[in-house]
């Protein structure tokens, strides 16, 4: 329960972000799917590459698998999250900027 405690902001992170681009979130690893393909194909050619044979191999394997990649849904909110815009459970938080005068 303390770690849970402890690691409560970056646990609830998640919904400080737009709802649309939760889908997109949820993934366990992103950079590590891109470079299993990388991996899996260097392993198998074992020290038979130079140095620069080896640099374009991995250049073309994720040319190739970036043509299979999602495109992210909602990307008219991304200018939106760079500027910080605050986001409460997905939903955007528009600040009340009138001032109430008595």
């Amino acid at each position: 329960m303390e770690c849970l405690i402890k690691d409560r902001h970056a646990l609830l992170a998640f919904f400080d972000f737009p709802a649309e681009h939760w889908i997109h979130l949820r993934s366990s690893n992103p950079i590590e799917s891109v470079f299993a393909t990388v991996r899996h194909r260097t392993v198998r050619t074992k020290g038979s590459l130079s140095q620069q044979t080896a640099k374009l191999m991995v250049f073309k394997l994720i040319d190739a698998a970036s043509k299979t990649w999602r495109r992210l849904k909602s990307t008219n909110q991304l200018p939106k999250v760079i500027a910080g815009v605050k986001f409460i459970d997905g939903i955007e938080v528009i600040p009340n900027t009138e001032s109430h005068a008595a």
